[in-house]
């Protein structure tokens, strides 16, 4: 049995957590901004469907991307080079969260899981500067992306999305360029995918990703949309 969540409630230890399935924690509460950010400070994430409660994970061991330890294919390389692309920041959260939901063949399995009360609660997060989106557009239309939230120098991936080959890929490259830049040291992928582990992410045991996370998350620094002149559509892989 789970604990059920009233509003005030929190979180159980993580070594409470199911190990079938593996990683449920906890039901019930909500996904109020302050629930949420302290649920990804300890490693919990949500995930349910439109007829479950709201679920909280720490699945163990956990999958995650160290930024230095990207890998990049030959084929990608060669896409990042065409700059038949542009990649920006922010510019349509919104919108790649609508992709995710309904997304196509490069990233592992459908997005049903993306609720309405879901896209609420993140879209509120991202105006306050949390939860960001890497976008991949191409000829004026957006092609892929992906969107998480970012604690300190932590960043949660949530979801991606393709609409055209490697569109989600390169919004990966980007988004990991960038982290690099601003000093951030893990990402956080949830559960193993082939789509991330060719990416170069890696599982590792709860233990030690809940010790690496607290010495992230504790770094002052104020949330805030991120600038998409930031991009780097220069990236040379």
């Amino acid at each position: 049995m789970i604990p059920w969540l009233e509003r005030d409630d929190p979180f159980p230890p993580l070594a409470n957590a199911l190990k079938h399935p593996n990683g449920l924690l906890a039901a019930g509460a909500d996904l109020s901004p302050a629930r949420l950010l302290a649920a990804y400070r300890q490693g919990i994430f949500p995930w349910y469907s439109d007829d479950e409660p709201i679920l909280w994970w720490s699945p163990d061991p956990r999958m995650v991307l160290i930024p230095s330890e990207l890998k990049i294919s030959r084929s990608l390389a060669k896409t990042l080079r065409n700059r038949a692309h542009e990649i920006r920041f922010d510019s349509a959260f919104e919108a790649v969260m609508h992709g995710c939901a309904t997304r196509g063949t490069d990233a592992a399995g459908p997005g049903s899981w993306i609720t309405d009360e879901m896209r609420a609660a993140y879209l509120r997060l991202h105006e306050l500067g949390y939860a960001h989106s890497v976008e991949t557009w191409m000829e004026g239309e957006l092609a892929g992306g992906l969107y998480g939230v970012a604690i300190g120098r932590m960043f949660y991936g949530e979801s991606m999305f393709t609409r055209a080959r490697d569109a989600s890929k390169m919004a990966m490259v980007h988004l990991v360029r960038r982290l690099q830049h601003h000093g951030y040291g893990m990402i956080d992928c949830q559960m193993h995918t082939g789509h991330l582990a060719r990416l170069g992410a890696r599982a590792i045991p709860r233990s030690d990703f809940s010790l690496r996370l607290r010495e992230l998350v504790d770094y002052d620094m104020v949330p805030s949309k991120w600038n998409s002149l930031e991009a780097d559509n220069d990236v040379i892989a």
